[in-house]
């Protein structure tokens, strides 16, 4: 009875999980270091309304024609996604394309699979060392004590991978370490503001493409995006930095960082109400902007017992890029179990 851990509450690492049910009949685990569900498919609730939540990091998805047709009319079906109608201001539309919008909030999307996987998922779990014990890997994590897996599945950004300890450090060989490091993240920072009920945000779009301001890159007025317009919920704003000013302001102090993004906002949108709360997100691994190279979706680190790794640092930055990661790495744990 093999027991498998997912290193990562992401996209990739849900839809994993979910496609891993049934393979082994211990219960798979999957850890995650951050508080909740979703990697940069994230929502944010307000710190005074639950109720008011906001997408901090992907905005809406975009099926692309002829592609993973069954994921999307899943959760169409189930009614996670639905299509995007309101009005985006600079929106990049390609031939044959449909986005969609999560009116729950882009983590639904997440959270989904987590259920379909029957998976044992633990959030606050912060990996740091990887080791091998007597033909299975210990796992340790920041606080706690180790755990024994038979199937170790790592999904975080690929840079995190490199920062882990233990016995992993020799067992990813130099040409490994090489197309690892080759991998290349875009980084930013998103705000979300968060409104009491009845504050009225006065502009004629959900959500508008920002082409000639050196901070900000994207608004959205996101319960309008997401059709979720109602009297008893206040609103929320989300903005996206360029990933220039992401990249100059990396490592400065988020309070200041914060106010910054504010002050470029305000100019932007002058009639925009003072918010309840605000919180600022950053993303230092945002999107991919090159894969690791010839390892299409996943990178065997070890066999025997079996050590992988994928996610959107293998593909790409987008929905299908994380479920092809995604279906990779579960056929290649169906056939070692």
């Amino acid at each position: 009875m093999a027991r498998v851990l997912v290193v990562g509450a992401g996209l990739t690492g849900s839809v994993c999980a979910a496609l891993l049910q049934g393979a082994t009949r211990e219960r798979v685990c999957v850890w995650d270091k951050a508080r909740g569900a979703g990697g940069r498919m994230s929502t944010s609730r307000s710190a005074l309304d639950a109720a008011c939540t906001a997408d901090l990091g992907a905005q809406y998805i975009t099926r692309s024609a002829g592609q993973r047709g069954r994921f999307y009319e899943e959760l169409l079906c189930h009614g996670i996604l639905e299509p995007l109608s309101a009005r985006i201001e600079g929106l990049m539309e390609k031939e044959g394309s449909c986005d969609y919008v999560a009116p729950q909030g882009i983590s639904s999307v997440v959270k989904y699979y987590l259920r379909q996987s029957g998976a044992d998922v633990f959030y606050e779990h912060h990996v740091t060392h990887i080791s091998l014990r007597g033909g299975k890997w210990e796992v340790s994590r920041k606080m706690a004590s180790p755990e024994l897996f038979d199937v170790v599945i790592l999904t975080m950004p690929v840079p995190q991978i490199l920062q882990l300890q233990g016995d992993i450090v020799n067992i990813i060989n130099e040409r490994q370490k090489q197309q690892l490091e080759s991998a290349h993240y875009s980084s930013r920072y998103a705000l979300g503001l968060f409104y009491e009920v009845g504050a009225r945000i006065d502009v004629p779009w959900a959500a508008k493409y920002i082409t000639d301001n050196p901070c900000i890159r994207f608004i959205s007025i996101d319960n309008k995006k997401r059709n979720i317009d109602s009297p008893e919920i206040g609103p929320s704003v989300v903005v996206h930095t360029t990933v220039t000013f992401g990249t100059e302001h990396l490592d400065s102090d988020p309070a200041e960082v914060q106010q910054l993004i504010l002050s470029h906002l305000e100019s932007l949108v002058p009639s925009l109400p003072k918010a309840a709360s605000v919180k600022c997100q950053k993303w230092r691994y945002s999107q991919v902007t090159k894969a690791v190279p010839n390892c299409p979706g996943q990178m065997i680190l070890h066999t025997q017992p079996l050590l992988i790794c994928g996610g959107d640092g293998f593909t790409c930055s987008n929905f299908d890029g994380c479920i092809e990661s995604a279906m990779s790495l579960a056929e290649t744990v169906r056939s070692y179990l």
